[in-house]
């Protein structure tokens, strides 16, 4: 059997080689953030969060720690903190499970089925059991307002930072800021 850094490691790269973003907090392998979409068929669809992970000493025979960077309006997520109430990483975690498996099934599970009867933000739960399409509503403006790929220093997708201006752009006009030349 492996050790749990040997296993640490793979996991980790197995997580850079998916379609996910991954910044490396420090030098250690421990703490990092993840670019997470919004699953597809659900208010949080278009939405980008930024996502802290940090691995304890023995994962994977302990679970991750995980939580929202930006802003999400969710039942089960602190919107202070943005720590994440999920039974499968909190309590019935295994090490058979892997990074892949957080960012791929138990993250889109959590967005797709909230659990408003176990909160971590009450007024999020209370809403969506009083009216689901106000609550939708809210979500998708805390997406709009805190999920966007720029808060998460992420390019938007039409446009990649490494792309050179076009001469239109990068021509900036000093007329127009500082008005036209005295005669």
């Amino acid at each position: 059997m492996s050790s749990p850094s040997k296993r640490r490691e793979m996991d980790l790269m197995k997580l850079m080689m998916s379609d996910y973003k991954v910044e490396m907090i420090n030098d250690g392998m421990q703490e990092f953030y993840v670019h997470f979409h919004g699953p597809s068929d659900s208010p949080y669809h278009g939405g980008v969060w930024r996502i802290r992970v940090e691995l304890p000493d023995a994962y994977p025979y302990k679970s991750p720690s995980i939580g929202f960077v930006n802003k999400i309006y969710h039942p089960n997520v602190d919107e202070m903190s943005g720590s994440v109430c999920l039974d499968v990483i909190n309590q019935t975690w295994s090490p058979m499970f892997d990074l892949v498996n957080v960012f791929e099934v138990f993250l889109p599970q959590l967005l797709l089925y909230p659990n408003p009867s176990d909160p971590l933000n009450g007024e999020a739960a209370a809403l969506m059991m009083r009216d689901r399409t106000a609550y939708e509503q809210r979500v998708k403006e805390y997406c709009e307002k805190y999920a966007k790929p720029e808060d998460v220093g992420a390019a938007p997708e039409e446009k990649s930072s490494d792309e050179e201006l076009s001469e239109d752009e990068y021509d900036s006009s000093d007329e127009a800021v500082a008005g036209p030349v005295d005669p």
